[in-house]
């Protein structure tokens, strides 16, 4: 028996009225399984203050009550961030082609130009360090500027001075003569982040002024090499706190308002990953800096790649391969530079580094560390795999003087 099509849509649009019901009756349910005031109340610890549980345990509330956990931690800091602006002057040189005197005597100097003069403008954010006026940023935000300017959250603007720059961990200090009445950013200890803990990021993003973004630690010790940036001697704590162009040197706090970073880097090819220095290290950094203005960096003169059995054997089996890797684990000695600590030690191209002052190596990162925890002319002992040899071979530090 056929059944007619005005029947089949009725069952049809019954059908779908009882799926619209249901689903309504499980959205509803779902909306309702909230926690209860029986279930047990988080614990204080230092990422979750005595004063900011009842904020985190409702957000509702904490939005419907006068501030948040955000709102006071923004507070307490953000006098203290600063917006940096620079200015530098560039001289573009002519076309070689159009000072070609072959060109010259066949159209005379009617082509020829004056090197043309062009100024450039950036924009980065800092925080004050104490009362004197002590700015800390990022060193790419300063770095060969002719005008530095720094302007408050209040409106007052004031030329600055850069005291030092250390490009190895991009870090700089900049002084403003601003008297004695400046608001500090109240400085924390990177040292107690744990991954999961809160992150606000303050700054000056694309010249959107004291602008401010949350979210959470991602991970620590992301390694300057697995960034991208190379030329860095830096293990940055990673956040989803948005990070823009404008906010390099600005802080990093935690959800009590001290600040744990500073907000350096991003990754053009990714969203919600944002990079910032610990602030353990950027203080010793900074005191240096006041000091004496530079940074010294010991190191060998090595390029380096980590190295593990497994990818031994894969070059080893290439017959197109240009050398045998022992297959252990270590470091690879990919290139050493000339008149090196490394080449007057004799360090060779293909060599595995395997141990430093009898502590094994594993990774690149790591032997970069010892390398910079380690004093200007001290003698590091290396165990090295050369084939099917091993080498001793006692390497003299000594000082950086260009980080690229």
């Amino acid at each position: 028996m056929r059944v007619p099509k005005l029947t089949r849509s009725i069952r049809q649009l019954s059908s779908h009225v009882l799926a619209i019901f249901l689903g309504v009756v499980l959205t509803f349910t779902t909306l309702r399984v909230l926690p209860s005031e029986a279930e047990p109340a988080p614990k204080a610890t230092a990422a979750n203050p005595p004063e900011l549980l009842t904020q985190r345990q409702s957000p509702a509330s904490a939005a419907i009550g006068s501030s948040s956990f955000v709102t006071a931690a923004v507070n307490r800091v953000g006098p203290a961030v600063v917006r940096i602006d620079t200015e530098r002057t560039i001289t573009r040189r002519n076309d070689p082609f159009f000072e070609d005197p072959f060109f010259r005597q066949f159209f005379g100097d009617g082509f020829s130009q004056q090197p043309s003069r062009e100024q450039l403008r950036g924009l980065g954010s800092g925080f004050i360090l104490d009362k004197s006026g002590l700015v800390l940023t990022n060193a790419h935000v300063v770095d060969k500027a002719d005008r530095v300017t720094v302007r408050l959250k209040d409106g007052r603007t004031f030329d600055g001075k850069v005291q030092g720059i250390d490009e190895v961990t991009d870090l700089a200090v900049v002084k403003i003569n601003a008297g004695n009445d400046l608001p500090v950013a109240p400085l924390g200890s990177s040292s107690n982040v744990q991954v999961g803990d809160w992150a606000i990021a303050v700054g000056n993003p694309l010249g959107f002024d004291n602008t401010v973004t949350l979210g959470i630690v991602s991970t620590l010790k992301r390694s300057s090499a697995q960034v991208g940036i190379t030329d860095k001697r830096l293990e940055f704590i990673q956040t989803d706190a948005a990070i823009n162009p404008g906010n390099s040197g600005g802080p990093l706090l935690n959800g009590t308002g001290e600040v744990i970073g500073i907000n350096t880097a991003i990754r053009a090819d990714a969203m919600g990953i944002g990079f910032a220095i610990p602030i353990d290290k950027a203080k010793a950094i900074a005191e240096q800096l006041q000091r004496t203005g530079k940074v010294a960096h010991p190191y060998l003169g090595v390029q380096m790649v980590s190295l593990t059995p497994e990818l031994a054997k894969q070059n080893n089996t290439d017959p197109n391969s240009p050398i045998q890797i022992p297959e252990v684990n270590g470091v690879l000695v990919m290139r050493v530079v000339p008149n090196s600590p490394a080449a007057s030690a004799g360090i060779r191209r293909g060599d595995v580094i395997v141990q430093i002052d009898g502590q094994a190596i594993t990774t690149a990162e790591q032997l970069q560390n010892v390398v910079e925890n380690s004093r200007l002319g001290q003698v590091l002992q290396l165990k090295v795999q050369r084939g099917n040899q091993t080498q001793q071979l006692s390497v003299r530090t000594a000082e950086l003087q260009n980080a690229s």
